[in-house]
């Protein structure tokens, strides 16, 4: 039997702080999953489930998007493919517990907002749609006709499509996303924001400019065979834990890998795989060679060292450079010198190690160069990703085997939504193949991200949302601005597995539409059908799910994308709406003519692990850039200026949590038990502060707007914990710390919220 949802709430007094974890996963990890899955699912259920977790005959993991092995590589999957993470991403979505009409005839929305986001989760998987009218104080259940009518009459009673934004989590498979798009355009808006705004942005908007393509140059054998391997601005043992084997794979033939990052994450300095004997009765694997302990924003400044001492040595690949490269010139006249104390100054390096490291970038002959979200949400992450292409480039670690980028996406398919369409600035390209496809005409002009959609709703020029899956309120930044922007919308609707933040948050008019999970067995009108999913390395595969639904009331994110279709946009609408809902089939033989690299779809999506997407630069050293070639870029390190009293403040995850989505309350790689407002700062810095470990403080963010106008924000009551940061740096979870990162503090180009960057002074609480 399965437990029941926790009754009370977090009681941040119970707050347990120990040493650091020595290693990641081990015995310890396995427990962790078994543990956490039968509280969730039950022995009978786990048994069933976990088996099939990306498995080709089974589902693909709910969270991460690491790869799976292919025996095109010469890689077999294992019996127990997924990680400690997986599982509780599995547990969490195959729940025993349920929330129905009487779990909110018990609660008022006024009750539960007042709860935490851990809380709100545990409580179970929605079983209803469920509405808030105006003027009521609890949500009631509607049926799904009734819904959709709803929906359509308030975004058919808006002034123009553009007042309405359509959000999509990176769960949603390729197929409800390219129809949720299709959707989006037929009724005549771009507004299509998405998780991937903000996390990976930067990275997209780096690669497209300098390789031509917006996604990773590697794959997992790439990985597994380099000789050296950078993971910058990432902690892929809590957040993409199926790295770790990989990781361990380069370290067993060889290679090397160097670890940059302001904090020491456990899953990178030890490794014990319990799926072999030195991970069980051993001591693991040591993972880092190299551990650069960064200020946080000093990685552009780190990066611009490295290229001056590789063009010192004479360490590039001319041939390369001459061959398929643009802008080298104006590269090398301003790259060849390094400013060593302001670059101490902005890393917090010494001089040595930035030595060494480049010492080990010379003599690698295959490089890939990793990084996630600790790089894309700083204000010069554009340019830190441009700068550390060009050190492949100066390299030539771009299309060889063994090298690469590698940017790791996060949710599970966020890089296979924008390849569906999901964008608010789609090229001319796939608009208009579109509407050759369909016979319906789309609109042209870019739409609104997630930053401007947040701006458009306090504005009023946004008056209605749909949140296909996710948690908005809780993945956004500037929480307190989000959450009055949402609740001056009329019409909010959110697609859901189960309760989150974003349901307590609700507009004029309310509705929540329950969903099929990626474990649940998704039948039609021609049978039983399955999705199709994308991975960090372009890798397109089947996921299908085995369990029966939550509940009968449930509709799969194709069946609700359908169902709204037809309602808003009638039944003369020449797109054949209830046929895609019927069988899934016909939705990818339309994909296979409008999405690039998809052709053929169905026959060989059907391949035993996929099929590939295209990658010229991978592919052919061919790059689709403006100028045709690589492109070298000249990028300007800003020091960010901190007042005496402040520390730099980054948002991170627990180890107990994926996104927004809080599994339970232990990190324990960092030793931080049963508590999560919690806020890490360095022991020397917070003598210096005049505090003391545990004191009870409040955190205020101080940012500089354009006009020179200084806003303050706040999060009460956190405890400190003495962590070895580096100094002048700080971390806290988040969602509870996205409240003190301006709307406005957004990435040079990307427009992504600088999460990694805020200036902050504590008080006393």
């Amino acid at each position: 039997m399965s437990r029941g949802a926790p009754e009370k709430d977090i009681d941040e007094n119970g707050l347990r702080v120990g040493p650091p974890g020595h290693a990641a996963a081990g015995v310890k990890g396995v427990l962790v999953s078994l543990q956490r899955s039968w509280e969730q699912m039950g022995l009978t259920r786990t048994a069933r489930t976990l088996p099939l977790l990306n498995q080709r005959a089974g589902f693909d993991c709910p969270g991460c998007a690491w790869p799976d092995p292919r025996e095109a590589e010469g890689d077999k999957r294992k019996l127990a493919e997924f990680c400690e993470n997986g599982a509780k991403a599995v547990a969490e979505e195959a729940t025993t517990r349920r929330v129905g009409p009487e779990f909110f005839a018990r609660h008022p929305v006024a009750e539960l907002a007042g709860k935490t986001d851990y809380w709100l989760g545990q409580q179970g998987r929605l079983t209803q749609p469920m509405i808030l009218r105006d003027g009521d104080s609890h949500y009631r259940p509607i049926g799904w006709a009734e819904a959709f009518e709803v929906i359509a009459a308030g975004l058919r009673g808006l002034a123009s499509p553009d007042e309405a934004a359509f959000y999509t989590s990176g769960r949603t498979s390729n197929e409800a996303a390219f129809l949720y798009q299709l959707l989006v355009r037929s009724f005549g808006t771009n507004n299509l924001p998405d998780c991937s705004n903000m996390c990976h942005e930067s990275s997209g908007s780096a690669l497209t400019e300098t390789i031509g393509i917006g996604k990773g140059s590697v794959s997992l054998s790439d990985v597994e065979h380099a000789d050296l391997v950078l993971v910058v601005g990432q902690n892929p043992g809590t957040n993409h834990p199926r790295m770790l084997s990989s990781l361990e794979k380069v370290k067993r033939r060889g290679g090397r890998i160097i670890a940059v990052n302001p904090l020491p994450e456990t899953g990178l300095m030890r490794f014990k795989n319990p799926q072999n004997v030195r991970g069980v009765v051993g001591d693991g694997t040591q993972l880092a060679d190299e551990f650069a302990q960064i200020r946080i924003g000093g990685d552009l400044a780190l990066f611009k060292a490295l290229n001056a001492l590789v063009l010192k040595a004479g360490a590039v690949d001319q041939e390369f450079i001459d061959a398929h490269a643009h802008g080298f010139d104006e590269f090398t006249a301003q790259a060849r010198e390094v400013d060593w104390e302001a670059t101490a100054e902005a890393t917090g390096l010494d001089r040595e190690q930035i030595e060494r490291i480049a010492e080990m970038l010379i003599s690698s002959q295959r490089t890939v160069a990793c990084w996630a979200m600790g790089l894309t949400q700083q204000k010069q992450g554009v340019a830190t990703i441009r700068e550390i292409v060009n050190l492949l480039l100066l390299r030539g670690m771009i299309g060889k085997p063994g090298a690469g980028v590698c940017p790791v996406r996060g949710h599970s398919n966020v890089q296979g939504d924008r390849t569906m369409g999901i964008w608010e600035k789609m090229p001319e390209k796939f608009l208009a193949a579109l509407e050759r496809e369909f016979g319906v005409p789309v609109p042209r002009e870019h739409g609104l991200d997630t930053v401007d959609t947040i701006r458009a709703m306090q504005a009023g020029r946004v008056k209605a949302f749909v949140g296909m899956g996710g948690n908005f309120v809780s993945a956004t930044p500037d929480t307190d601005a989000t959450i009055r922007a949402l609740r001056g919308c009329e019409l909010t609707v959110q697609v859901s597995t189960k309760l989150n933040r974003s349901h307590v948050v609700p507009g004029r008019t309310a509705l929540i539409l329950p969903t099929l999970g990626r474990t649940e067995r998704d039948a039609q009108g021609t049978g039983e059908q399955f999705v199709t999913v994308e991975d960090s390395m372009s890798v397109v595969h089947v996921s299908r799910g085995r369990l029966a639904p939550a509940s009968e009331h449930l509709l799969s994110e194709v069946a609700i994308v359908c169902r709204m279709a037809r309602e808003l946009l009638g039944p003369e609408h020449p797109v054949r709406w209830e046929s895609f809902e019927r069988d899934y089939d016909l939705i990818r033989d339309h994909i296979a003519q409008v999405v690039p690299g998809c052709e053929d779809y169905n026959r060989r999506v059907r391949e035993p692990d996929g099929f590939v997407l295209p990658h010229p630069p991978r592919d052919s050293r061919t790059f689709p850039t403006a100028t045709g070639k690589a492109n070298f870029t000249v990028n300007v390190p800003e020091p960010i200026r901190v007042p005496a009293g402040r520390l730099l403040l980054q948002t991170m995850r627990s180890h107990d949590q994926y996104n927004t989505t809080i599994y339970g309350l232990s990190d324990r790689y960092r030793g931080i038990e049963d508590g999560r407002r919690v806020v890490l700062v360095n022991g020397e810095d917070i003598a210096e502060l005049g505090f003391a470990a545990g004191d009870l403080v409040n955190v205020i963010s101080e940012w500089t707007a354009p006009d020179g106008s200084v806003e303050e924000r706040r999060a009460e009551r956190f405890r400190i914990v003495a962590y070895p940061t580096a100094r002048g740096c700080a971390a806290a979870y988040y969602p509870e710390a996205n409240p003190l990162v301006p709307l406005n503090s957004v990435a040079e180009k990307s427009n992504t919220p600088v999460s990694k960057a805020v200036v902050i002074r504590l008080e006393r609480s």
